[in-house]
């Protein structure tokens, strides 16, 4: 039952030593948790088929079959309230009322822009540059003249006769006389430091960490190897376990449930189907029509109110009823009907002249 031995070094005794008691220590304690362990995904799995599923499919029968029709019916009269009660008036304010203000408004702003910019040219910007060209930039080269050889120079020559010499003196002390001296300094620091400290800790780390760490790793593996096994072995003995209790469950609990849901539970359901859910679902899609019909009766009226309102406000040809040619001869052939303010048709007889 050893695993993974492939590829190892020789074992000592160290190793047969800790090996089977940490084993048997190990499958004491994993049994127990692995026994729980399965326990937990069968309840997980059960759950999961008798009751996550089947909610799952009803959600989604409800989704299907009621909440999306309900959705787009509510989509569909919604939208419709908004185009023709919101989004066509607001069109048409924009279109005839706020666009030509609008446009009226950016003339005036531009011509207002247009004066102000030519004013501000002419009265301030032309005076202040002859002003900085003829007065202030003569008198700036001046009062510059002045500063550079009051303040400038001087500090110039200080740094060209005297600050320069002197760095060059302290660079020369600092490569000729510092910089060997720290050499020296640093060459027997790293003298003592070999003997004093790198040399007792490779002794350490050579004769008593590697050591240590060898049993360490040793002890380690084994435990590891020891959980592989005992994980193994507790879960043969769990599977034997569960298997006799869920016998005993679908002697004792799954049978006569499974009896319950085939000769009573079906047989009201397709009752409730068939004599309840599909009356409703019918009598919901015909108020569903006669609701669409009703809408859509009063969207043609909303939209004749709206025209013969227009035409009222701006004036216009008028609207004919449905069905009614636009424009009418004044005078049909075998009629007497004139319409009113038009000069009556000639008449042309059929009748040849003998």
């Amino acid at each position: 039952m050893d695993v993974d031995k492939r590829g190892r070094e020789p074992e000592g005794c160290l190793t047969a030593a800790i090996r089977i008691p940490v084993r048997i220590v190990v499958l004491i304690v994993v049994v127990p948790v692995r026994v729980v362990w399965d326990a937990l995904t069968a309840c997980g799995r059960a759950l999961d088929r008798v009751l996550l599923r089947p909610l799952g499919r009803a959600l989604r029968w409800v989704g299907d079959s009621v909440l999306t029709p309900v959705g787009r019916a509510l989509a569909w009269l919604v939208t419709g309230l908004v185009t023709h009660g919101v989004v066509a008036p607001c069109a048409w304010l924009y279109r005839w009322v706020l666009a030509p203000a609008g446009r009226g408004a950016a003339r005036l702003a531009a011509g207002f822009a247009t004066g102000t910019a030519w004013l501000v040219t002419t009265l301030v910007v032309t005076p202040l540059a002859w002003l900085h060209r003829t007065v202030l930039r003569p008198l700036g080269r001046g009062v510059g003249l002045v500063l550079w050889a009051v303040l400038v120079w001087p500090w110039t020559a200080l740094y060209r006769w005297v600050m320069t010499p002197a760095g060059h003196g302290l660079v020369w002390l600092y490569t000729h006389a510092l910089l060997p001296l720290g050499r020296g300094l640093w060459a027997a620091g790293a003298w003592l430091g070999r003997v004093l400290i790198v040399a007792p800790a490779l002794f350490v780390h050579r004769w008593v960490l590697t050591p240590l760490w060898g049993a360490l790793v040793v002890a380690g593996r084994e435990v590891r190897d020891a959980f592989v096994v005992a994980w193994r072995v507790a879960g043969y003995v769990s599977r034997a376990v569960w298997r006799a209790v869920a016998w005993l469950a679908r002697q004792l609990a799954g049978r006569p449930l499974t009896w319950l849901y085939r000769n009573v539970c079906t047989p009201v359901g397709h009752a409730v189907r068939d004599h309840l859910w599909r009356p409703v679902r019918r009598a919901a899609a015909e108020a569903g029509r006669a609701a669409a019909a009703a809408f859509a009766s009063a969207r043609e009226t909303v939209r004749r109110a709206r025209r013969d309102a227009w035409r009222a406000l701006v004036g216009g040809d008028r609207a004919g009823r449905p069905g009614e040619p636009a424009g009418a001869p004044a005078r049909s052939l075998g009629s007497t009907t004139t319409a009113p303010g038009v000069a009556p048709a000639p008449e042309i007889s059929l009748r040849k002249r003998g």
